[in-house]
């Protein structure tokens, strides 16, 4: 080996071993620089919990119960003032007449090298159907100790304000995220209405989705929903007088009054429903959540005639497994071959009609099923930021219930619903939820908001 190579391999013996200690330092000073962020922000939010309450009183102020529906311009337009002020890029649209969908973007830094996040919820809350047994006035917060309440604060406007407290934090602190952080503040979730579906049909999109509703920090999943009416309808209609004919030996008159003839359909959906709960399961649900409600029947003219149509309004539950499709034809199969084996039914056989994008205008609702991949980074993060802040593992199950977070799924967006808030609390008059667990709550999205967003993609 000469002179040359010799000091060229020392050189670069040195010069390699100097990068190697800089960027150890460079990597070291990032780390305590996000500690110090981290923990600037968690003190933060214990500190100024008073504007946790102040967003939240301010939101349960907005009467957006639903139905009626068509009241959240003003809350939508709170919304869009707090996203505005915490530096999000912020887009509102026209819904149903008198409401509005808010949806926000806070670009990063790096956001074509980051992972980015999309927090969405609603803000339409259930109806008042027993005010009479509320000991407070529904629409206006108010603290006993722990206890926190009012209308939506469990279902899910106390989500809500976590979000927006957490933005405005974020702002005043000076933190710059590397990916982006999206926000949709969407209505129509009480009444079935497709909200979300509105938004990521346009094309919001993200890495990973937090929807905030109400799941008492578990880690949730669901089924799915569609609902459906089954019509019979009679080719002829009768006078009442004509009645003694359809019954009476000889009468001669071959007709049926089709509310009289609705059992069939009842008793064909419960052979099927029975079935489903045999043969089908899927992880994480009890045995039997495959339902078929019979929720509404409505038919006839009135008293002066024979009933010569009868609806009935379903509800169906089913397995992420399956699809609207599947479960759908296995209904119509079933009800189908009841009729046929009817003969007054035989001849006119029902039809049907599924789903809906408003309980309200269509009388029909869809919510895709949401499953949840427990082996994904993102689940994997905010499971590790929810056991940091309350020094156990979540609850992962799968919901009986439904939400908006089916629609993410459906449109390939990973996702899971996790919120404060207990599933007793939601709908229920005096609805409460523990100020305790909104805060616990913010920390374990700020903690995940910060690790996601400057995850390297």
């Amino acid at each position: 080996m000469n002179v040359c190579t010799t000091r060229l391999s020392k050189f670069s013996f040195e010069g390699l071993f100097s990068l190697s200690r800089f960027v150890a330092e460079l990597t070291m000073k990032g780390w305590k620089q996000m500690l110090g962020t981290r923990t600037k922000l968690q003190q933060a939010i214990d500190e100024k919990q008073a504007t946790l309450l102040a967003i939240l009183r301010q939101l349960v102020a907005f009467q957006t119960v639903s139905p009626p529906a068509r009241n959240t311009l003003d809350v939508q337009e709170f919304v869009k003032e707090q996203l505005t002020a915490a530096g999000f890029l912020v887009k509102q649209q026209a819904f149903y007449d008198q409401d509005a969908l808010v949806s926000g973007k806070l670009r990063g830094r790096e956001d074509s090298q980051h992972h980015s996040l999309l927090l969405n919820g609603h803000v339409d809350v259930a109806a008042l159907t027993d005010r009479d047994r509320w000991q407070t006035d529904p629409f206006k917060l108010v603290q006993k100790g722990d206890q926190l309440y009012g209308r939506g604060v469990s279902d899910m406007k106390g989500a809500i304000a976590c979000f927006l407290y957490l933005f405005q934090l974020l702002k005043q602190l000076d933190i710059h995220l590397p990916g982006d952080l999206l926000f949709q503040s969407v209505v129509g979730e009480e009444a079935g209405e497709a909200g979300t579906k509105t938004l990521l049909k346009q094309g919001e999109t993200a890495d990973f989705a937090v929807v905030g509703d109400t799941s008492d920090l578990a880690f949730q999943g669901q089924g799915g929903v569609v609902t459906g009416w089954i019509t019979l309808k009679s080719p002829h209609t009768y006078h009442d007088g004509n009645r003694v004919n359809m019954l009476r030996a000889g009468g001669g008159l071959k007709a049926a009054s089709m509310v009289e003839k609705m059992p069939v359909v009842i008793e064909a959906l419960q052979k099927l429903e029975h079935y489903w709960a045999v043969t089908k399961q899927y992880p994480g649900f009890p045995a039997g959540t495959d339902t078929i409600n019979p929720a509404y029947i409505e038919g006839g003219i009135h008293p002066a005639f024979v009933a010569n149509e009868c609806r009935l309004w379903i509800t169906v539950h089913f397995y992420p497994n399956e699809t609207i499709q599947q479960v759908t034809q296995e209904i119509e199969a079933a009800v189908t071959a009841a009729a046929k084996a009817d003969p007054w039914l035989k001849e006119t056989l029902p039809t049907f009609s599924w789903g809906g994008d408003s309980m309200l205008v269509d009388k029909g609702e869809i919510f895709p099923p949401l499953a949840i991949d427990q082996s994904s980074p993102a689940v994997q993060l905010l499971k590790q930021s929810h056991e940091q802040q309350l020094g156990k593992a979540p609850t992962i199950n799968m919901s009986t219930s439904v939400s908006d977070g089916g629609w993410f799924d459906f449109y390939h967006i990973p996702a899971v619903t996790y919120g404060p808030g207990e599933m007793q609390q939601a709908h229920s008059d005096n609805e409460t939820v523990r100020l305790s667990q909104l805060i616990n709550y913010t920390k374990i999205m700020a903690d995940f908001v910060l690790t996601w967003c400057s995850q390297a993609k």
